[in-house]
């Protein structure tokens, strides 16, 4: 491919708007452009990367015995709603209505699909197992859509949907589609840390992300370096430390602590009462009832932990104003002690660090009232101890008992294991060989194609542009000729170059424009082809040309050996 016969809008300046590296380098190489918040054209450079990426992930789909398929986008409410969904995911999805005012969908993902088409189609075992594959566009109504590929409205995706007859027959197709995606990742140049994960949402009590380590990352990573053990930051786990037991008193005491409404607050003077020793309360609402949240005073709620323990998203944290009629009290004087509630006790959900603990100071339920001496198992009543807290780093890891440490990733792909959920729901039975009637076992595994393009980029970059993998690079050699004129011995040898690597199965990319060689480079350096030949005509004089890896250094070979050096970096 010549360059002039291509369409390569590069940018010397980075767009307003492009907020991380790999946003900035999308659209400085040429690979996108930007038609409104969350949406984006994919340009020619940018569309060969993508289906590149594409190819890898159908390969070891197909590798893993999975069948591709390809469903609407344009999905019918009534399955949502039979499956349940329709309200919990009420707030990322598009929702459109035809000429006769009925309500569509544009679907954000397939199980509720998917799960019909294998109910009208399955039902014996001895069909068993399947797993269906697509790649396709997918919608979410994202409230702030942001770093370009990221977090967009409309993107692409891979979601593959697994339906077996036992729960070992289940487990063994999660571990396919586990062990596809590690290859998937590794052939796209990708450094990823498999974590456990919270299903949300999707339901299931079983998954793992696939997170690539980055600092622009909208996710965050526990990990313990010792064990190897790591979780996303609504999964984690850690051993927090118990808190130091001081000489507590056997009554509990009220006192006075006007204008005191903070953890921080209370443990200042004349308090002195540490975090560790106070006892957090949160009022949350859960179908328009109150419920209370009780968290050591130096620990956060893990809302997501919270939702698998209440078993729905539907709550939310209670307004000021619901709190006081039920509790008598404003947020920063609340607690939970059962004789001070104004209308008997509320549903008390504890963390478990709390457990046992005995001498603890909390909320009065009364403004500028605490009561200290609190003793959890005595004076509480608690409906159901769970982890509900954030892990933090440096706290015990629950496995090893090494320190735990923190960092940002971004999400590449997510494998579930879902158990019955949708086929209950929407009918995907079979006949076992007992001749009874059971629901598939379901598993559902994505990949977020275009945001792995571009977690690519963040990964592999450096401050002059993109460091391609050769495995989804646009192009993987770019032959710059300093000298174009159609006759010259410059142009003679780039196109006889060319033609020989293109015959190898190689692709290049002859960069033909009428340029200063400055730019060429600096173009060259900023898309990030992972090898570079560049002929001059003083190189030339000496038969050489000067062949240059992305990120390696610049050599001098012979112009009759520059074919075979690069096939040798090309290990082609």
């Amino acid at each position: 491919m010549r360059w002039s016969q291509t369409f390569i809008p590069t940018l010397k300046e980075t767009p307003a708007d492009a907020e991380i590296p790999s946003h900035k380098l999308l659209l400085r190489a040429g690979l996108i452009r930007k038609l409104t918040g969350g949406l984006y054209t994919f340009l020619p450079l940018g569309l060969r990367a993508l289906r590149k990426v594409e190819q890898i992930v159908r390969e070891e789909m197909d590798r893993a015995g999975a069948l591709e398929v390809l469903m609407p986008a344009l999905q019918p409410p009534e399955i949502w709603q039979r499956s349940g969904r329709y309200q919990a995911a009420r707030e990322v999805l598009f929702r459109l209505q035809d000429r006769a005012k009925r309500e569509w969908l544009l679907g954000p993902t397939h199980e509720e699909v998917i799960t019909t088409v294998v109910a009208g189609e399955i039902s014996s075992y001895r069909q068993l197992p399947k797993n269906f594959y697509q790649i396709q566009t997918k919608f979410r109504d994202e409230i702030r859509p942001r770093f370009g590929l990221m977090r967009a409205k409309e993107f692409i995706m891979k979601d593959a949907y697994s339906f077996d007859a036992t729960d070992e027959a289940a487990q063994i197709s999660y571990r396919k589609m586990y062990d596809a995606y590690a290859r998937i990742f590794q052939r796209c140049g990708l450094k990823t840390i498999p974590v456990e994960a919270d299903a949300g949402v999707m339901g299931g009590k079983f998954s793992h992300e696939f997170m690539v380590p980055a600092e622009t990352g909208e996710s965050e990573v526990v990990y313990c370096e010792d064990c190897g053990y790591a979780a996303n930051i609504e999964k984690a786990t850690s051993a927090a430390p118990k808190s130091e037991i001081r000489n507590p008193k056997s009554e509990i005491e009220k006192f006075a602590t006007p204008g005191v409404v903070t953890i921080e607050a209370l443990a200042q003077p004349p308090y002195h009462i540490p975090a560790d020793r106070q006892i957090k309360t949160l009022v949350y609402l859960l179908e328009s009832k109150l419920i209370l949240i009780l968290l050591r005073g130096d620990h956060q709620l893990n809302e997501a932990k919270l939702a698998g323990v209440l078993g729905t998203t539907q709550f939310r944290a209670a307004t000021a104003e619901e709190i006081y009629a039920e509790l008598g009290a404003h947020p920063g004087s609340l607690g939970g002690v059962a004789a001070t509630l104004k209308s008997g006790t509320l549903p008390i959900y504890a963390d478990e660090a709390l457990r046992g603990a005995v001498g603890m100071t909390t909320g009065a339920n009364e403004d500028g009232f605490h009561l200290r001496n609190v003793s959890i198992e005595r004076d509480l009543v608690v409906q159901q101890w769970a982890d509900l807290r954030l892990a933090q780093a440096g706290e015990a890891c629950s496995q090893c008992g090494r320190p735990l440490k923190v960092r940002r990733a971004i999400e590449v792909g997510h494998v579930f294991k879902l158990g019955t959920k949708y086929s209950e729901a929407l009918g995907a039975l079979f006949l076992d060989e007992e001749g009874k009637q059971q629901p598939a076992i379901m598993g559902c595994y994505g990949i977020g194609v275009t945001r792995t393009l571009q977690a690519i980029i963040e990964q592999c970059n450096d401050t002059d542009g993109i460091i391609w993998p050769v495995s989804v690079a646009p192009y993987a050699v770019c032959i710059t000729p300093l000298t174009v004129t159609a006759d010259s011995p410059v142009m003679i040898l780039a196109e006889k170059i060319c033609a020989e690597l293109s015959s190898h199965g190689v692709e290049v990319i002859l960069d033909d424009r009428e340029e200063r060689p400055g730019v060429k480079f600096k173009d060259s350096e900023l898309i990030g082809f992972p090898i570079r030949i560049a002929i001059g005509e003083k190189s030339l004089a000496k038969g050489e040309v000067e062949l240059k890896p992305r990120a390696g250094t610049l050599v001098a070979v012979k112009s009759d050996g520059a074919v075979a050096r690069v096939l040798q970096l090309l290990h082609v």
